[in-house]
């Protein structure tokens, strides 16, 4: 076969239509929300979670749930910068690609350099990948640890001062990677970097809350090493402790102070609103006591 031919073939297969997506973290803040908007745009959702015999950290369990799916999103469950993140991605995309899975899309972190070698990892990989570089999540503060500390001891105490961020809601990194996955080739080989719609600094964004819930909730920054050896005193391992002390001091350092288009550019309408996550989580009781 020729090389012209060769071509033609590759991106004949690329250019088909998605029909079922593997959904990595189906059960994650992500996740379940990508698995959620891909059902409701006709495509089959493959779940992939240790509930359905899938392990990341099993190469064993991959084939059967990659095998028949025509694209995956991954989304790593830790951290797409953590130690060893950059191997399993990379593995991971290729056994997709050797089974057919023609469309990858990355869930990536903006502004942290750590989880650059895990991008490049699935660059490598010979699929068609889409990159989707996430601000911090607006969900952070309605799910895991951080929403117990406000709601239990009505407060947040994080490592982040006077830096502003523009929190992303989840269901955006949702609409916009099933946008990606149900528009053929168009967003191949990119780099789409998502924000939300202003910048607030962790202070003002748990003011919101507590505006919007009537509770005297309150924030206190402190130094990165003091919120490290915090997490060591409630039992977190000291190398998931470095880890996270590692990135936090990478995405908190001011870097990321500054709105992006992503949003707007795949669905072409502006990101959802940080007040109106505050106000939808507050009708619904998340930071009641």
């Amino acid at each position: 076969m020729t090389n012209t031919a060769e071509n033609t073939t590759r991106n004949t297969a690329r250019n088909a239509r998605v029909r079922t997506v593997v959904v990595t973290g189906a059960t994650g803040r992500t996740g379940s929300r990508v698995a959620r908007a891909a059902e409701a745009a006709g495509l089959t959702v493959r779940a992939a979670s240790r509930a359905t015999g899938f392990d990341w950290w099993d190469a064993s369990t991959w084939a059967d749930t990659l095998r028949g799916a025509d694209a995956a999103y991954l989304a790593h469950p830790s951290d797409v910068g953590a130690p060893g993140a950059a191997e399993v991605v990379g593995a991971l995309a290729r056994e997709a690609v050797g089974l057919g899975v023609r469309r990858l899309v990355l869930l990536s972190a903006r502004g942290e350099d750590q989880a650059l070698p895990t991008e490049e990892a699935l660059r490598a990989s010979g699929a068609a990948w889409t990159v989707v570089r996430a601000a911090w999540f607006a969900q952070n503060f309605s799910e895991g640890p951080l929403v117990a500390e406000l709601r239990e001891r009505g407060g947040l105490v994080f490592p982040a001062d006077e830096v502003r961020e523009p929190f992303l809601d989840v269901r955006d990194i949702a609409d916009v990677a099933v946008r990606v996955l149900t528009s053929g080739d168009r967003y191949a080989e990119q780099i789409l970097s998502l924000s939300g719609a202003r910048l607030l600094t962790f202070g003002q964004a748990v003011a919101e809350i507590a505006a919007a819930t009537g509770r005297p909730l309150t924030y206190r920054a402190v130094s990165t090493r003091d919120y490290g050896e915090a997490l060591a005193g409630f039992g977190v391992p000291p190398e998931e402790v470095a880890g996270m002390t590692e990135i936090f001091g990478t995405l908190l350092d001011g870097r990321n102070a500054h709105l992006s288009d992503g949003v707007r550019e795949v669905l072409g309408r502006a990101p959802r609103d940080f007040g109106d996550f505050v106000r939808e989580g507050a009708a619904a009781g998340t930071w009641r006591a």
